[in-house]
């Protein structure tokens, strides 16, 4: 391995506090999270999507993205599927070798492995492989919803050397390749094999903000604004705006979409008829007069004559005119013109209000305006205030820490996160965690994020998240109890002393947070207390193995929430 990459291999495990002592399962998170995070634009748990180890199929990591989101279980794909009204997905398979060259016949082996999951029965397979073999099959069971076509299918072989198109390797990957696209399960197979140069790049990659350079010549300057360095308003090309949204590879920006209040909503009546317009010869030119554009708010902007070049930016307004836009770029040229405003500031509060403004007509629902307003914030100032061993950084949006230094990656916390870990601690429902899209989504406003809350149940329930997840990375605790991760988070809290929680607005929340916060602190009573936690849920299984299809039912958080409030008032 090169200096580069084990310099950027060694940052990575720092970030991640991934053990120091296995150096090819570090380096196979590595490469799962720089391929991953490219494709999904998102943070993620690196030791959700590897694979690696016993009954792997020669697979280290496999990410599902289905809607845009990343999944793991079959309940997840059904929310979304409720939610979107459709079903678009994508299937990445990873394999990693420390190695400095490419051998023909790991290739060979890992893409059979890929083929090998997309069949039923076959070699003994892990519990996770087996875990995502059901998602796999579920998503092909409503093939009803998949109104863009197939899914498609990502390959990729890492390894530390150069690849250079040696002719017995590349015969090797092309009859593997083949044999997955004679499943006819997918509407392209992509094999791609990367070396050292092509990790290096990822990895700069995945650490970066969205950045773009656009002409933007027809357009006025917006007067003066309390809050706005600069703003523009006119109308760009469509080959120009394209750039905006899409990287260097030509892949939609996902993260872009991230500060709209709604994800695509597919091909409903209103992006059919944006789709009729771009396909028409005569309509497209009228573009400009037929659609209300696109608002993007950048907190760095560079102008020189013509040429913007923004960074750090998002669509706030427009993502559905973005899709399509995207989809139909063969039909464009410069006769399409997207009126299109560009804002710079760096003023959370004005942008939240572009956000809620621009939003104002479109039937947008309060729960998806609320988590935009100013407890986020308060949480993510919170957040601030502890610092070392404490530390942990509140994600409010997309990549908010990917060019930060010193920040580990395990310690920040997504939204969704947040949402689950509190949920699990505070109200009692780590079943629900599972079923963030449908069964809490609807809690957002009235039992999570609520004005009048306390903010320190929510540091709480997130520090003990990042706690259990830094002992299943260290060995702390077993692996095996990951699908049970919630619910050892709840049962923490009653193990910790705090039985009947108090209200999240009231002042006894506080002392009752402390209490739970001075042993997650206290990484030798954190540890003996989750460890204490995984035998009240081995108790309640009675032999049977962790799985998802137990954890996320109500009746077994009432067995073990019942079980730990027995033994705590033995205790006392």
């Amino acid at each position: 391995m090169d200096r580069i990459l084990q310099n950027y291999l060694d940052t990575f495990q720092s970030e991640q506090s991934l053990p120091k002592t296995d150096k090819s399962t570090t380096f196979e998170h590595f490469v799962n999270y720089i391929v991953i995070h490219e494709l999904y634009g998102d943070e993620f748990n690196v030791m959700d999507v590897h694979t690696g180890g016993g009954g792997d199929l020669a697979i280290d990591g496999i990410a599902i993205i289905v809607n845009g989101k990343l999944v793991s279980s079959k309940s997840e794909v059904a929310d979304l599927v409720e939610l979107n009204k459709y079903l678009s997905a994508e299937f990445v398979f990873i394999q990693s070798k420390t190695s400095s060259s490419f051998d023909g016949a790991q290739i060979r082996n890992f893409l059979d492995g890929v083929h090998e999951f997309t069949t039923p029965g076959g070699s003994v397979r892990s519990d996770l492989i087996s875990e995502l073999t059901e998602v796999f099959n579920f998503i092909y069971e409503n093939i009803v919803r998949f109104t863009k076509g197939k899914p498609s299918c990502k390959v990729l072989y890492a390894c530390t050397g150069k690849w250079t198109n040696d002719a017995n390797l590349s015969e090797k990957a092309r009859k593997g390749k083949e044999a997955i696209e004679d499943t006819n399960l997918f509407s392209d197979v992509e094999f791609s094999p990367l070396g050292s140069a092509e990790l290096q790049d990822k990895f700069l990659r995945s650490r970066g903000v969205p950045s773009s350079e656009v002409k933007f010549s027809n357009r006025i300057t917006l007067p003066q604004i309390p809050g706005i360095k600069e703003s523009y308003f006119g109308v760009i090309p469509a080959p120009e705006f394209i750039k905006i949204v899409t990287d260097s590879s030509g892949r939609l920006r996902k993260s872009v979409f991230e500060d709209n209040v709604r994800d695509f909503q597919d091909y409903n009546v209103v992006n059919q008829s944006i789709q009729e317009t771009l396909q028409d010869a005569t309509n497209k030119g009228r573009f400009s007069v037929l659609n209300n554009g696109v608002t993007v708010v950048a907190r760095e902007l560079d102008t020189t004559g013509d040429t913007f070049h923004i960074s750090d930016y998002q669509i706030v307004n427009g993502c559905q005119t973005s899709h399509v836009l995207f989809h139909e770029m063969s039909e464009l040229d410069d006769s399409v013109q997207i009126p299109i405003k560009i804002i710079s500031t760096e003023d959370e509060e004005v942008i939240t209000s572009i956000i809620s403004a621009t939003n104002s007509q479109t039937q947008v629902s309060a729960e998806d305006l609320y988590a935009l307003g100013k407890f986020q914030k308060g949480i993510e100032e919170h957040f601030r205030t502890f610092d070392d061993k404490k530390a942990l950084h509140y994600e409010r949006r997309s990549n908010q820490y990917s060019t930060a230094t010193g920040v580990e990656k395990v310690r920040i916390i997504t939204k969704a996160q947040q949402i689950k870990s509190f949920a699990s601690m505070f109200l009692d429902e780590p079943h629900k965690a599972d079923r963030y899209y449908s069964d809490l989504r609807a809690n957002v406003g009235s039992e999570i994020f609520r004005d009048d809350h306390k903010y320190d149940p929510y540091y709480t329930s997130a520090f003990a998240l990042y706690k259990i997840e830094f002992l299943f990375r260290n060995s702390g605790i077993f692996t095996d109890y990951k699908p049970a991760r919630y619910q050892l988070i709840m049962l923490f809290r009653y193990l910790a002393g705090v039985d009947n929680v108090s209200p999240s607005n009231s002042n006894k929340i506080e002392k009752e947070c402390d209490v739970i916060c001075k042993a997650l602190w206290d990484d030798t009573k954190a540890s003996r207390i989750f460890t204490e936690a995984t035998k009240i849920v081995d108790e309640a299984l009675n032999g049977t193995p962790v799985n998802r299809d137990i954890v996320r039912t109500q009746t077994f958080t009432a067995n073990i929430r019942d079980a730990a409030k027995e033994l705590m008032k033995a205790r006392s």
